[in-house]
């Protein structure tokens, strides 16, 4: 191959920390909670080998504060419990069955994990740079996982009113005390800018409205749409820069409303919009619909792709700027991805066009003679000596790295498990279309249905359901009773009503299933989707994370 190291890097932090890999939510979440305990950065963790199933089971055993008295008498079924309810476990049920770590039930899961197995590929980075936008949000996070752990000395001091999973996993941290340290690392949080600020902000929202539930339904529930909620919003996150990064290559400059903020109602225009089949059978209209829309998102990889080429090797050429006097970078060498794009600008073409130029010349005089067909091709474009190189890195790599975009976005997307925006019938031979899984859909009207009232307090109301339906819509990008205007699609017309219709019904019927819709007559103003659990009326106002009242 003719490319070197620099050529081929593709990670481009200043878009997304993620190596886009397959994820495992409850790893990246495990390793979230050690950034959220170290303040951004990572820990360190020394153990000499690697804990089982049967290592797990002795540490809650061997517990010597007589909170599991019992246990050791039934151990098969103490294992069992452990193994099923307690651990994440790799190739579960197979003969390499192996445990990657606690779920994340509790803060402290992270010192239990086997780091070599439950490995989150930077998304618990992007995570937390994403919540650090919103400061109480991430400070409610941590109340919320830590809440029996004393924030000073880091001592647990359990509650009474602790779930067993935590009292359990506490007890497990307490047993390896001294056995191995944890300890943050040694390098500092590295800030991302972020090239849209609505995500993140939007990200914020949403775990302060949820994290509201927490005396409302067990730890162990909470956790799990905890997860679904994250994952669903990293994905939303990458779909925003599939089509923010290569708009902005284009353009030369990101857009001004992205870098400046946008106003209370006003959308960026990079929102995604995805319409999802909510019917769930193959073959309707509704369906159909479903796959075209993610068929046009999947199709954004190879630009997307393209973009994150350009916006990495333009810092690259910062970085040589930087060594002749020519470009000042900033202090930790972490450039933005706004700046890089910037280096775009005619004013830099000149030293531009040389550096590219040195790139591509030496990609091509190891090429043997004459050159292939594919290569003389983009030769004889006659295109900028950057857009020529962008094109040959294209020719060797942008295969390789659609291939492992389009696993991460199918694990992003809860592929295949609950909570999923996604499914593929019929396993990788099957089209993929987007759904509204019964889970995910518990959890937006979770978030939704709580909206602060005239005084600001925080408090759950009911909704009609086109009320529903529009929040959805405008909040998320999520079209169930019409079709989008863009991203594939061109608005309704007339023969898509009865598709549209098919799929309104259809979502009624799920509201009724999960038990959020009442229906009290047959006027449409009585047909509400109505809160699972009333909150407001006597809302505690000592937990500090909540946001202040107004007036």
């Amino acid at each position: 191959m003719a490319l070197d190291s620099k050529d081929r890097a593709f990670r481009c932090d200043a878009i997304s920390r993620i190596d886009y890999k397959t994820l495992a939510m409850d790893r990246v979440l495990t390793a979230f909670l050690a950034r959220l305990w170290h303040g951004g950065v990572t820990s360190r963790m020394r153990r000499a080998t690697d804990l089982d199933v049967n290592a797990y089971l002795e540490l809650l055993v061997d517990d010597k504060t007589g909170r599991f008295d019992g246990f050791a008498d039934n151990e098969d079924v103490t294992r069992r419990w452990v193994a099923t309810h307690l651990l994440d476990l790799v190739n579960r049920g197979r003969v390499s069955e192996a445990v990657a770590g606690p779920r994340p039930l509790h803060g402290f899961a992270y010192r239990l994990r086997n780091t070599f197995r439950s490995r989150p590929y930077g998304a618990d980075e992007q995570l937390y740079e994403l919540l650090a936008v919103n400061d109480i949000a991430l400070k409610a996070l941590r109340e919320f996982f830590f809440s029996d752990i004393d924030p000073t000395t880091g001592e647990a001091v359990p509650g009474p009113d602790i779930d067993v999973e935590s009292q359990a996993l506490l007890s497990m941290v307490e047993a390896t005390q001294g056995k191995a340290q944890d300890r943050a690392e040694n390098s500092s949080r590295r800030e991302q800018k972020q090239l849209c600020r609505q995500p993140a902000e939007l990200l914020g929202e949403d775990v302060l409205r949820l994290l509201l539930h927490r005396n409302f339904m067990p730890r162990t529930v909470l956790v799990e749409h905890l997860k679904i909620l994250l994952s669903f919003h990293l994905a939303l996150y990458h779909l925003r820069m599939f089509k923010l990064v290569p708009a902005a290559v284009r353009d030369g400059a990101v857009d001004n409303a992205c870098v400046g903020g946008y106003k209370h109602d006003e959308q960026c225009r990079f929102r995604p919009q995805l319409f999802v089949d909510v019917a769930g059978s193959e073959g309707e209209l509704p369906a159909e619909y479903a796959v075209k829309s993610a068929a046009t998102w999947y199709g954004r990889l190879p630009q997307f792709v393209r973009g994150t080429f350009a916006v990495l090797k333009l810092t690259d050429f910062a970085k040589d700027l930087h060594r002749q006097g020519k470009y000042a970078m900033p202090g930790k060498g972490d450039l933005a991805a706004a700046d890089a794009i910037a280096l775009l600008d005619k004013k830099y073409e000149a030293d531009r066009e040389v550096f590219f130029d040195m790139r591509v010349r030496r990609i091509l005089d190891e090429e043997e003679e004459p050159l292939a067909p594919e290569l003389q091709t983009i030769i004889d474009l006659g295109l900028s000596r950057f857009d020529t190189y962008l094109e040959l890195i294209m020719h060797y790599r942008g295969a390789f790295q659609r291939k492992y975009l389009v696993d991460c976005l199918d694990s992003m997307f809860l592929k295949g498990r609950p909570g999923e925006l996604l499914t593929q019938p019929r396993g990788s031979t099957g089209v993929r279309r987007f759904v509204l899984d019964s889970r995910l859909l518990e959890v937006l009207l979770q978030v939704c249905l709580v909206q602060p009232d005239a005084s600001g307090q925080m408090r759950t109301r009911p909704m009609r359901v086109d009320e529903v339906l529009e929040t959805l819509q405008t909040r998320y990008g999520l079209y169930i009773d019409t079709l989008p205007t863009e991203d594939g699609f061109h608005g309704p017309d007339l023969p898509d009503q009865a598709a549209v219709r098919a799929n309104t019904a259809a979502f009624v019927d799920r509201l009724r299933e999960i038990g959020y819709y009442r229906d009290l007559s047959d006027a449409y103003l009585a047909q509400t989707v109505t809160p699972r659990f009333t909150i407001g009326a006597h809302l505690e106002r000592s937990q500090s994370w909540l946001p202040p009242r107004s007036g």
